[in-house]
């Protein structure tokens, strides 16, 4: 949310402030979901696919003709439900653009007018689920990279027909579907409910996840600052989409860590996250040695935010997960 709102002109205070009471009112919002009808939706999910399917042309047996439409038209249903539960949001309830700054976390979703996380999952999951087993039944990790490149590419598409601060409002639901889908979330939580609350392994991750984007934004400066002139097939690491994806990434790697400290064992990221990279990232043009690169100063970021103690509890996993993708890559010069 903080994010989007720094897209804002907030020195027009005033003005603002009555723009985005007006778009979260409920005929805002009615006009927004009209402006995303279902023929809109279904058009897009459609064009998504398949400029999906065109980045992945490298692969072999890329994804066919009648999966990309399977994967578009449950696409289309989720986008449908959740403009039925945006429509449905409260209107915000926002006094001064320094609220707009300090909001955050559970208080900030009643003053934005957001349903509770809880609420928006249960809403959404049965489709979601039905979006992610398509992933599974494929038993082909470029299918999760397909997904979640749709997802990704479609959010792009609908933000443009909308204003700023419609797009403001509105974020918050498409980064919702993004990340359900590209983290393993529910894993975690479920693996979380195994342990004490008073638990060393419990406290380090409740601690950690609440700091995820900020890292991730740390490591993506230090990122695009240490290679200037990298340039991918979406284009260079400081352009706008894929700054985006290389959020989300970064989000999702730590997520994987942090799974891994909950399970006590690295499987996840050895058997899934590697398998992931080298399908995925390799085949949209990232070069190995920059997935290195980033996983071991994503790392250094986290064991940076950490006590002695913390420290010595989270080296083993930090470490192992360094080590599983340094596995035999054909080198790429950057």
């Amino acid at each position: 949310m903080r994010t989007a709102i720094s897209t804002l002109p907030l020195g027009q205070g005033t003005t603002v402030n009555h723009d985005l009471r007006s778009a979260s009112s409920a005929q805002g919002r009615a006009q927004t979901v009209n402006k995303l009808h279902k023929h809109l939706i279904s058009k897009t999910c459609r064009l998504a696919a398949i400029r999906v399917k065109d980045l992945f042309t490298s692969l072999p047996n890329v994804l066919d003709l009648n999966e990309v439409k399977q994967l578009s038209d449950a696409s289309t249903n989720i986008y449908i439900k959740l403009l039925e539960v945006y429509q449905e949001s409260l209107p915000i309830h926002i006094t001064s653009p320094e609220q707009l700054r300090a909001t955050y976390g559970e208080s900030a979703l009643s003053a934005w007018g957001m349903p509770k996380i809880e609420k928006l999952a249960a809403e959404l999951e049965p489709l979601l689920l039905e979006f992610q087993e398509k992933h599974r039944i494929s038993k082909d990790w470029r299918t999760l990279g397909f997904i979640t490149t749709q997802l990704n590419f479609s959010n792009a598409l609908f933000l443009e027909q909308l204003t700023p601060v419609e797009q403001v409002l509105i974020t918050p639901y498409f980064k919702f579907i993004e990340e359900q889908v590209a983290l393993p979330l529910q894993r975690l939580c479920s693996a979380a409910a195994n342990y004490e609350l008073n638990s060393p392994e419990f406290i380090l991750v409740k601690q950690m996840l609440p700091m995820m984007r900020d890292i991730s934004a740390t490591v993506n400066g230090a990122l695009i600052k240490g290679f200037p002139n990298y340039y991918g097939r979406r284009g260079k690491l400081d352009n706008v989409a894929v700054q985006h994806s290389c959020l989300r990434d970064l989000d999702m790697f730590q997520v994987y860590l942090w799974l891994c400290v909950l399970e006590g064992r690295l499987t996840a990221v050895e058997h899934e996250l590697v398998a992931l990279c080298i399908m995925v990232l390799e085949s949209v043009g990232i070069a190995w040695p920059l997935v290195l690169r980033w996983n071991e100063m994503l790392m250094d970021e986290i064991l940076r935010r950490v006590d002695a103690r913390q420290r010595q509890l989270l080296e083993p996993y930090t470490t192992g997960m360094v080590k599983a993708f340094e596995c035999d890559r054909t080198p790429v010069r950057l």
